[in-house]
């Protein structure tokens, strides 16, 4: 087990080695992440058994499969019947559906939670429009320390590299116009669109120009045709790594026009779109609810239905129907906007009194929300550099997903007891790390 890896560590971090203890402070990372986030880095890293991990991961993937399908298996193959159900409005819904003739690319990131004894699946965003690859760098740079590198060796420590994977999944994509060489990439978000995180756009630009791939950043309105070729900033582009969301485009005037040299450069071969908006059909939270719900049961076999139940916590749309469930449950029960991200729009049962509670569902009920049962995150211990003392913490753990299959995690940790929603964004206490795998 992971746990004793975890002992060891901090049980030499209280014994006096301060080399493990300043391990993370010591740590020499690429100078656009440190400045990023090197202010957010929990001490130490975390450390998970590889077996339950890969085979965690692999479950991810089944259930990417099975979201997939969710148009063929709930709604005899029709698409306005899939989107209506999830409340994805008109004009966006067309977008989505542009590219949904063919088989949509295993790509994301799911967030999780370990409950002491297995990870349950929280979220799942489908798509290219991911955050947190970056943080692969922090094994990366931990293993430069030598006290930390000698720990890594004796406990046999490995780990995954999400911006490797992400490289070789792009350099997959762009064959057919390369050849084989290294494509130009260029990161592309709708206008007005960067300003919020920048810092993380750059420390990711960082980290692939490192691994050769050449990424460019900008937004819709940078992208320029000519000789039959996308330009961004006067440079052939190979790839779009589409950061512009549907619901973005369609919010922004014009948003559709704008976006259309794209998407005619990939349906013509003349750039990939990675992804195309096909991806956003699947990632709607309101998606987790299909899967969870009894009413659909009948679609899937009796395996797949205990692979949805031992992943997926009990997850509903919030209906009128459902709303004296869910007021008598408050203590078990978290409300999530569908289509909303970041911890934006969530509502915490157990962090609300009855009255409030009450107010929460009225208002929420047939608006486009899901219940989702509590899933209470163990106890991570680590000991302060600054104080000595160990403390707890609950992360929110990941996986990301690629063609290839897993393509590494990382961390987002509040203090035990500082609050529900764990985002860097969410809430300023939050901090990040990384996982190393501990073989069996």
């Amino acid at each position: 087990m992971s746990d004793h890896v975890t002992e060891a560590y901090n049980q030499q971090c209280l014994d006096g080695n301060t080399g493990l203890l300043n391990a993370m402070a010591r740590a020499e990372f690429p100078p656009l992440f440190h400045a990023s986030c090197g202010h957010r880095l929990l001490p130490r890293p975390f450390f998970i058994d590889e077996g339950p991990m890969r085979a965690f991961a692999d479950d991810i993937r089944s259930v990417f499969d099975l979201l997939t399908q969710l148009p063929d298996r709930l709604f005899d193959g029709d698409l306005g019947a899939y989107c209506t159900a999830l409340g994805i409005p008109g004009r966006q819904a067309a977008l989505m559906r542009r590219f949904a003739g063919g088989e949509p690319v295993p790509y994301g990131r799911a967030d999780i939670y370990h409950d002491g004894t297995t990870f349950k699946l929280l979220e799942f965003n489908v798509g290219s429009e991911l955050g947190g690859a970056d943080r692969a760098e922090i094994q990366r740079a931990l293993l430069g320390v030598p006290e930390f590198r000698s720990f890594a060796e004796a406990h046999r420590l490995s780990y995954v590299h999400t911006g490797e994977r992400i490289a070789a999944a792009l350099r997959a994509a762009a064959a057919p116009l390369t050849g084989g060489a290294d494509p130009v990439v260029a990161l592309v978000e709708g206008d007005g669109g960067l300003a919020p995180y920048l810092h993380l756009v750059h420390s990711f630009q960082e980290m692939m120009q490192r691994l050769g791939i050449d990424l460019r950043i900008g937004e819709v309105g940078g992208i320029r045709e000519k000789d039959g070729r996308l330009l961004l900033d006067g440079t052939p582009v190979d790839v779009v790594l589409r950061y512009f969301s549907a619901a973005q485009t369609v919010r922004t005037p014009g948003g559709e026009e704008a976006v259309e040299p794209i998407l005619r450069a990939h349906e013509e071969g003349r750039v990939v779109l990675f992804t195309t908006f096909q991806s956003s059909l699947f990632a709607n939270k309101g998606c987790l609810a299909l899967l969870s719900d009894e009413r659909g049961r009948g679609a899937f076999t009796a395996a797949e239905v205990e692979l949805i139940d031992r992943v997926l916590p009990w997850t509903r749309e919030l209906t009128p129907a459902l709303v004296e469930h869910c007021r008598q449950n408050r203590e078990r029960l978290i409300v999530k906007p569908r289509a909303d991200f970041a911890g934006s729009g969530i509502h915490v049962g157990w962090e609300l009194s009855d009255r409030d509670w009450a107010t929460v569902l009225q208002e929420s009920a047939g608006g486009g929300f899901i219940a989702q049962e509590r899933v209470v995150p163990r106890r991570e211990p680590v000991v302060s550099p600054d104080t000595g003392r160990t403390e707890d913490w609950m992360a929110a753990w990941d996986v990301f997903l690629t063609p290839d299959g897993y393509a590494g995690s990382h961390i987002r940790a509040l203090p035990y007891g500082a609050g529900a929603v764990v985002g860097m964004g969410a809430n300023p206490a939050c901090r990040t790390t990384g996982p190393f795998l501990v073989p069996a």
